[in-house]
């Protein structure tokens, strides 16, 4: 297999290993808040939401030591540690207890730092400015199968049921933890790198005498690696796409916890509703694919960068905002076991309930694909660290959208994505026009980003 092909191979196989594993913590996530709601009258006393909030806040924390942890193990290593805790997390589920549902909070934010850190590290050492839009593509639409998968199973096994038992919980979540680890031991089959650099060169040299060095200069790569970060933090680039980073945050967290959640306390949809939730994790994952495809895959075709494909993310968010502020009640987000009976602006539709999904997942596809695209050509050759602070910053503002939501009526939920949506539009057409201007002053084709 040539060099190219092999690089390939590895995107596809690092896209499968996280389709398994996210079918199972997304499915996870999407459900973690009903089911839940339904063990608060034992003496488990957890909250879904408080739960997430503390995995986005240890993970962007832990996002400042991530690149030194995969500098030092490397990229395979990390992802395949990280996947066991991933496991551990969806396990707990299966007997829940409330010490050890928020002691697995904490060990996956850490987990999840160290895995997507290395996620970046593993795309970027795999690509290359003509590849990177491609690539990015293959890894996000093979990704969001997750999204089908898991909640296609949640929808048919809960279809008509308005109370989650015990037997139902256990079936779910012994299915998810084995789906997770088929996807952690799929990261082994990941294809190491031959160096490309001449014999003599010294660059090489050092690398191959570090392989087989002492923990000293594993420790003084880290060091580098952390120095890195926060270089990198406080550049211009770096700090504009921060701006977009922080919104892919708070639709991360609306999109994966808050709207299941919403349309499983909608009572006026009948014995529909918890089943439902699956049905709308289905949707989010055909938006998210369709716009992998579209605005990855097809990259190579576009002449006109990626500000269209980040404009089109906007708008397309902005309308299902529109459309879930007259569907959704208001108080639908924290509505109490027995669901709400209000209703918004029109009667709830679960039709408009489900287009609203796929649009979601469609305007999210639209952002990350271009921002994993443009921090791998910003930084190729700094990427763990690139991406540590791009999760750093997603995550804190995941963790911040999962603490309010505990407590804020949809409209301001709403409101809030609004308005940072609408600046981290502008910030990344600026670093845009830069990259644009850069590739044009060396001579390079527009397009091949």
């Amino acid at each position: 297999m040539s060099q190219e092909g092999k690089k390939l191979f590895n995107i596809i196989i690092l896209g499968v290993s996280f389709m398994f594993m996210f079918t199972a913590f997304q499915s996870c996530g999407n459900i973690a808040q009903t089911v839940i709601t339904n063990l608060n009258n034992t003496d488990f006393h957890g909250s879904g939401y408080t739960s997430m909030s503390i995995i986005y806040g240890v993970l962007s924390a832990s996002n400042l030591i991530s690149p030194s942890l995969v500098a030092i193990v490397g990229p395979q290593f990390s992802m395949v540690v990280s996947g066991v805790f991933y496991s551990l997390y969806i396990a707990v589920f299966i007997q829940p207890a409330t010490w050890a549902f928020y002691t697995a909070s904490v060990l996956i934010g850490i987990a999840a730092a160290v895995l997507w850190t290395a996620q970046g590290n593993c795309l970027t050492e795999n690509s290359d400015e003509n590849t990177i839009g491609r690539n990015s593509g293959i890894f996000w639409a093979l990704l969001q199968f997750s999204l089908i998968f898991g909640n296609l199973y949640i929808y048919l096994a809960w279809q008509g049921k308005t109370h989650i038992s015990e037997s139902d919980r256990r079936t779910v979540f012994i299915a998810l933890t084995v789906i997770s680890l088929v996807g952690t031991v799929l990261f082994f089959l990941i294809r190491k790198q031959e160096d490309t650099k001449a014999p003599g060169d010294d660059d090489s040299t050092n690398e191959i005498l570090g392989e087989s060095s002492s923990a000293r200069n594993k420790m003084m790569k880290a060091v580098a690696a952390f120095k890195k970060s926060i270089t990198l933090s406080f550049t211009k680039e770096m700090l504009l796409l921060s701006v977009t980073t922080a919104y892919t945050g708070l639709v991360l967290t609306f999109f994966s916890g808050v709207y299941g959640t919403c349309i499983g306390a909608v009572n006026r949809f009948g014995s529909e509703e918890k089943s439902l939730i699956g049905l709308s994790g289905i949707f989010i994952g055909v938006g998210e694919i369709l716009g992998g495809g579209i605005f990855g895959l097809l990259s190579k075709k576009s002449r006109s960068g990626r500000n269209p494909v980040v404009m089109l993310g906007i708008l397309v968010h902005y309308i299902a905002f529109y459309l879930i502020f007259f569907n959704m009640p208001n108080d639908a987000p924290i509505a109490p076991m027995e669901g709400t009976d209000q209703v918004a602006y029109m009667v709830p539709s679960k039709e408009v309930a489900m287009l609203c999904s796929f649009l979601l997942g469609l305007g999210d596809s639209c952002f990350n694909t271009q921002l994993l695209s443009i921090l791998g050509f910003l930084y190729s050759e700094d990427s763990a660290p690139a991406f540590a602070i791009f999760k750093f910053v997603q995550s804190i503002c995941a963790a911040v959208a999962y603490f309010y939501s505990n407590y804020f009526l949809l409209q301001w939920q709403l409101l809030i994505m609004v308005l940072v949506g609408f600046f981290g539009t502008i910030t990344f057409f600026i670093v845009e026009w830069g990259a644009a201007a850069a590739l044009a002053a060396r001579g390079s084709d527009y397009s091949s980003i």
